[in-house]
């Protein structure tokens, strides 16, 4: 099962026509799919002191965690499409990792070492979709790269999503583009997925 995680607040955004795109097309191809929209959800990616204490149980009192759980334990493949705001993931998806991927179920924690054992070895594929207002190879050379060395070869790979698997597709200044190559990319997206 196709996974998607979504996470832009507004439907007129370049992010949402790319999630449509990809959904079109996957439902021309009688593809089975499913949406986790995170805004559309509702989803709350602030702790509170009450959820703290079922966090370090590997728990969690929200029915929509154990939701989304659910639904990445049928999947087979996973798409993340979210825009880049200050060189980062945005905070919904920040937080989507840090309620969602508990340990337990997203991973195992060695007490001895400390290191991590990634659970989500079911997920074979990703393909992470990023837009932004600069250039993917700015991106690439300012803070670290957030989203390649952080999100991708760290917290992915941690929860047992192997980075050879792991592909990382940019649509650079998204707001100073031209319309055609924006339905290009439309096209050559939907058709990649």
């Amino acid at each position: 099962m196709k996974t998607i995680v979504y996470a832009h607040p507004w439907d007129g955004s370049y992010n949402h026509a790319i999630l449509t795109s990809i959904t079109e097309k996957l439902e021309t191809k009688r593809e089975p799919f499913q949406v986790i929209d995170l805004y559309k959800d509702g989803f709350n990616p602030v702790f509170t002191a009450e959820e703290l204490k079922h966090f370090h149980k590997g728990e969690t009192p929200y029915s929509l965690v154990k939701d989304y759980q659910e639904k990445l334990k049928q999947s087979t493949e996973l798409v993340f499409i979210f825009p880049v705001w200050w060189w980062d993931l945005p905070a919904m998806l920040k937080g989507f990792i840090d309620k969602v991927m508990l340990s337990g179920f997203a991973f195992i924690e060695d007490q001895n070492t400390g290191t991590l054992q990634g659970l989500l070895t079911n997920i074979k594929k990703t393909t992470v979709i990023s837009t932004s207002t600069t250039d993917k190879e700015y991106i690439e050379s300012e803070a670290g790269n957030a989203i390649q060395s952080v999100f991708i070869d760290r917290t992915l790979a941690d929860l047992g999503i192997k980075n050879e698997s792991t592909k990382w597709i940019h649509f650079s200044r998204v707001n100073l583009t031209t319309d055609e190559k924006r339905k290009q990319f439309l096209k050559e997206i939907s058709q990649n997925i």
